[in-house]
C-alpha cells in the first residue's frame, strides 16, 4: 500500500485538510504536505507555530484491519517519526507521552492524532510537525531544531520522502486485509 501525496503551498492546517479529503474523496490512505500552515494545531487545542522551512505533514489512513489499540498506534506513530529523526541525529531522542519527541530536553517534534468516522469507516489522521530549520520560542517549554543540532542543512523534500517510506514500510505491517 502507498500513501497518495497531496502537496499544498499554504494551508490553515494539514489535519483539517486531511479531514476534508477523507470526507470528500474515496481515498483510504493519504499524505498532506504543506509548505506553510496559518493555523497549525497541537495537542489540547494549542497552536502549533509553523515556520516556513519546517516540516508539516498529515498522514491519514483507514483503521480497518489494523489490530492495535489507539495507545499502541500512538506509540508506533511516535516511534516511526523518531526513526526518521535518528537517521540525522545519532544521539538519544526521548519519546514523551503522549506524542512529543525531545532532544536534550527540548521539543523537536509534535504529533497530533485525530480519529474521524466516515459512514462505517474509521480513520486516523496523524499530524506531524518537525522543527527542521527554526524553532519557536515558548516560555516554560524549550524547543530545538534539527539544523542547529547537526549544523547541516537538511533537504525538506528528502526528509519528507523518507518519512513516507518509513510509514509505508512499518505501519502496513500491522494491517490485516
Amino acid at each position: 500500500m502507498k500513501f497518495k501525496i497531496l502537496r499544498f503551498k499554504k494551508l490553515k492546517s494539514t489535519n483539517d485538510t486531511a479531514m476534508r479529503m477523507i470526507k470528500n474523496s474515496n481515498l483510504k490512505y493519504g499524505m498532506i504536505i504543506a509548505e506553510t500552515q496559518s493555523k497549525g494545531r497541537g495537542q489540547y487545542g494549542r497552536k502549533w507555530t509553523s515556520f516556513k522551512g519546517n516540516l508539516f505533514v498529515s498522514f491519514f489512513y483507514s483503521l480497518d484491519g489494523i489490530n492495535l489499540t489507539m495507545a499502541q498506534i500512538t506509540k508506533l506513530n511516535c516511534l516511526l517519526v523518531k526513526k526518521l529523526i535518528s537517521k540525522y541525529y545519532k544521539k538519544r531522542i526521548f519519546y514523551k507521552k503522549p506524542n512529543d519527541l525531545l532532544i536534550k530536553g527540548k521539543k523537536i517534534c509534535g504529533i497530533l492524532q485525530e480519529r474521524i468516522n466516515k459512514l462505517n469507516d474509521k480513520f486516523l489522521i496523524v499530524g506531524i510537525g518537525i522543527n527542521l530549520i527554526k524553532n519557536p520560542i515558548i516560555s516554560n517549554y524549550p524547543t530545538i531544531n534539527l539544523n542547529d543540532l547537526i549544523n547541516k542543512k537538511i533537504s525538506k523534500k528528502k526528509i519528507t520522502m523518507e518519512l513516507k517510506d518509513i510509514f509505508e514500510k512499518n505501519l502496513f505491517k500491522f494491517v490485516n486485509i
